[in-house]
């Protein structure tokens, strides 16, 4: 067991100090703005963060910890080895198998997301949770979301990772049918927005089924166009993101910690 897995702070050559201190301060950000949100189920949901270049080091919360509380330095740095969960470190198994997996196998998800948010999850309890393009914000996911949906029960192996991971297949936003959403990206600022406006999007789709009326939806050019819009969007997500730590400054600051 490396130092790494089991929970202490080792520094791969291409993660320095003051990215991982960033890294671990918005991961806690985001996990505290989640929980305002109400988007955390109890204890078992999961932010990570890669650190090396191939992704197998990486940063997560560690098992049982509520979002609200999460801390910089609570954020355990891990290291897959061999597929095997760490013994000596506080992981969740089903964060293992999901957030390990992804890691390991697949570098280019640096941030990974995963939560069961209200809408979202509501979402993926449909029969066909394809997200059809009615407004801007839904628009943005045109074409850009994998659908799971043959969930089986907890995602607690590495081989149910690797299934979420190969139905995740070239896209950054998976509805995982019947249990949540999961979102990658290459930041957590960017990550977070996505799966923010994600869970915008079911909400909008949900209100607006609910009304029992046809919808509008947005002819496929104006739909994509609209998707590539947002996909030039990175200076906004970076900037909501600073938005939220200041919101979170202005009130408890810990999470900084």
């Amino acid at each position: 067991m490396s130092e790494a897995a089991a929970g202490r702070s080792v520094i791969s050559p291409g993660a320095t100090l003051a990215a991982m201190r960033q890294a671990r301060i918005d991961l806690a950000a985001a996990c505290r703005m989640a929980a305002r949100l109400d988007w955390q189920e109890a204890v078992a949901n999961h932010f990570s963060m890669a650190m090396s270049a191939d992704g197998r080091q990486f940063l997560m919360n560690p098992l049982w910890r509520h979002f609200s509380r999460m801390r910089a330095s609570d954020f355990l740095l891990l290291e897959v080895e061999a597929g095997v969960a760490p013994n000596s470190a506080p992981v969740d198994r089903t964060a293992w198998a999901i957030h390990g997996t992804m890691h390991a196998h697949l570098p280019r998800a640096r941030c990974i997301l995963h939560v069961h948010p209200p809408h979202a999850t509501a979402w993926s309890c449909l029969a066909d949770p394809g997200i059809r393009p009615i407004d801007q914000t839904s628009a943005r996911f045109y074409q850009r979301v994998a659908i799971d949906t043959d969930y089986g029960g907890m995602a607690d192996n590495v081989a149910e990772g690797m299934r979420l991971m190969r139905t995740l297949a070239d896209k950054n936003v998976l509805i995982m049918g019947n249990h949540g959403v999961l979102v990658v990206g290459d930041t957590v600022a960017g990550t977070f927005d996505a799966l923010y406006h994600l869970e915008r999007a079911c909400r909008t789709l949900l209100l607006a089924y609910s009304t029992g009326q046809p919808l509008r939806v947005l002819p496929d050019d104006v739909a994509e166009k609209t998707a590539l819009a947002w996909e030039r969007q990175d200076e906004q997500a970076a900037e909501h993101f600073e938005q939220i730590k200041a919101l979170l400054d202005a009130t408890d600051s810990s999470y900084r910690e």
